[in-house]
Formats: structure tokens, sequence, C-alpha cells
């Protein structure tokens, strides 16, 4: 656990089949449409999930959700053999957003990854948050994918995510509704 995660008393921890109904209220809660929601359950369902997270208060209540799902690199040129995921979404309770949740669950998330051995995590979201955590826009420009832009960023957790770039990518099916 990350010491953000302890200073705000809350214990991150693999998601359980148990969670499910509680990490729907919460990620419908978090978005304007279920959208979201939608998107999580279809990744869980379909085997895309690489790695799913919440965060737990003192009482036991769910109070945040992380999810990555697999990205997958063309089969050609050096980055063929990396492992990469998508980060999408993270979830916050409305009434708790900006008090370290997200933070804690992105960072705790991070170091699990490297755990798992991925290579590079792409993130599409506002580039006011994300590069605090080390995500980059110029490096996700070494990324062909369906979406481009600032707001669509790369961090590499091994050499390997930085050295073999350029690649191309495809995201989970469930994506599909995004585009």
């Amino acid at each position: 656990m990350t010491q953000a995660a302890e200073a705000a008393g809350l214990a991150i921890r693999n998601v359980t089949s148990d969670d499910e109904a509680s990490v729907r209220e919460l990620v419908t809660a978090a978005f304007p449409s279920d959208m979201e929601a939608r998107l999580v359950h279809t990744l869980r369902h379909c085997g895309a999930l690489v790695l799913e997270q919440v965060a737990v208060d003192a009482g036991g209540r769910v109070v945040g959700h992380i999810a990555y799902s697999r990205v997958t690199p063309a089969a050609i040129g050096p980055g063929q053999g990396m492992q990469v995921v998508c980060l999408a979404p993270v979830s916050v309770w409305p009434d708790l957003q900006k008090t370290g949740i997200g933070s804690a669950l992105i960072k705790a998330s991070l170091e699990s990854l490297k755990d798992l051995g991925e290579d590079l995590v792409l993130v599409l979201g506002p580039p006011s948050y994300y590069p605090r955590f080390g995500f980059d826009p110029v490096l996700a420009r070494k990324v062909q994918g369906p979406y481009a832009g600032d707001a669509f960023m790369a961090l590499a957790l091994t050499e390997a995510g930085s050295r073999d770039l350029p690649i191309e990518v495809a995201f989970a099916t469930p994506f599909e509704e995004f585009e």
C-alpha cells in the first residue's frame, strides 16, 4: 500500500466477484453516463482486464476503483513483444473526489503493474491530471492507435516501454463504443 493510501486510511486491493455491484454503482455515479460502467463490465467479462483494484475505506466501503485492460501491439517491429495496458477508467464517488483516493489508486496500481511485468501504460484523460504520475503525451505520439492529441498519454514502466517504440496498437474491442 502506498503512503498516500495509508494516510487516507484506505486499503487498496484487487477486485473480487463480491465487489461487482458496488463497483458498477460507483463507476456509474462517477461519470455523466453509464458508458464507463458498461465498459468495465464488458472488459471484465470478456477477459480483457489485466488489473482491477478498489480502494476501501476504514468502514469497508468501496470508495474508488481502477481498471487496466490489455492493449495489443501490432505483430511487426520491436514492440510486438511488449506488454501494454490501458488505464480506463479510474472512479471515485463524486463527494470524495479531490481527496487523494484516485491518486492513491493510480500510484498503487502502477506498482502492481510493474510487479506484473507490464512495459507501457496508456491513458486518455485530462492533460492537467495524469502527468503528475509520469504520463507523457510526447511518448504517446510514438503509439499509433485510435487515439491522439495531448489527452492521449503514455508511461513507460520498463526500459522496453520507451526503447521499443514506435508501435501500433489495438485496444480491447469494448473500447470501440468510445471511438
